[in-house]
């Protein structure tokens, strides 16, 4: 957390990408609420959400930079012959990301409001903390990824060859309920389309919508997978 507080140049430049979809995006979306399939609410309740997935996203890739550069600099090495325990490698890190994603969340959700989102605020709180297990899981895989490949050529190819579908199979900027069935029924394999959906309910305060629970659920696995997965991955650096 120091290391990011004395950088927080990072912290603006994150947001800056959902703040341009923010501007010159969603004003398209208003005669779009209006087509068959669209979701309940209106452009922003339907955006926001979206956008914050976005932000788990692409934060998550920077995530295995800056530990490639960590990993370059000898910093994993010194830390490797100490007796920290090796999930604690793994959590304080993901646990940092997660501290600057909500704040960076937090922020996007202000500016959003004079734009013209209405949100229900406990929604957006469940919201929030969905996102934050989302952003767990999403840094967790990264920093494995990052450390099985341990180069910065093939990380590039492999994150970019994975964030493409997982964009634009997730909803973010237009909801999978406009698309046809069969790329309806594709986007359920991806499990940022069951944390779009959900966060989109929870921003309508409509907590018993089935996709609330689905959501929960897919990013609670997901979570647990990419947690243990991280940890194994930090075991075998130390052996």
């Amino acid at each position: 957390m120091r290391g990011s507080l004395r950088n927080p140049v990072w912290f603006a430049i994150g947001i800056l990408q959902p703040v341009l979809y923010l501007a010159l995006f969603g004003p398209l979306l208003a005669p779009v609420t209006r087509s068959p399939g669209f979701p309940p609410g209106d452009g922003w309740q339907v955006l926001v959400p979206g956008l914050l997935v976005q932000l788990v996203l692409f934060s998550s890739i920077g995530v295995g930079y800056q530990l490639m550069a960590e990993y370059r600099s000898g910093v994993l090495e010194r830390m490797r012959v100490t007796p920290t325990s090796r999930a604690a490698l793994l959590l304080g890190r993901v646990l940092r990301d997660i501290v600057v994603l909500v704040a960076q969340a937090g922020v996007l959700i202000v500016i959003a409001i004079p734009f013209g989102l209405r949100a229900s605020t406990s929604g957006v709180l469940l919201g929030l903390a969905l996102l934050a297990m989302t952003s767990g899981a999403l840094s967790a895989a990264a920093q494995a990824m990052t450390l099985l490949l341990k180069d910065e050529n093939q990380l590039t190819a492999v994150t970019n060859t994975l964030t493409a579908p997982l964009l634009l199979l997730s909803g973010v900027l237009l909801p999978m309920s406009l698309a046809p069935g069969w790329l309806h029924a594709l986007s359920r394999l991806n499990p940022l389309a069951h944390t779009v959906d959900a966060m989109r309910a929870l921003f309508l305060g409509h907590f018993a919508d089935p996709a609330v629970p689905t959501g929960v659920v897919v990013v609670v696995l997901a979570t647990m997978l990419a947690i243990g997965w991280g940890t194994r991955t930090f075991q075998r650096l130390n052996a």
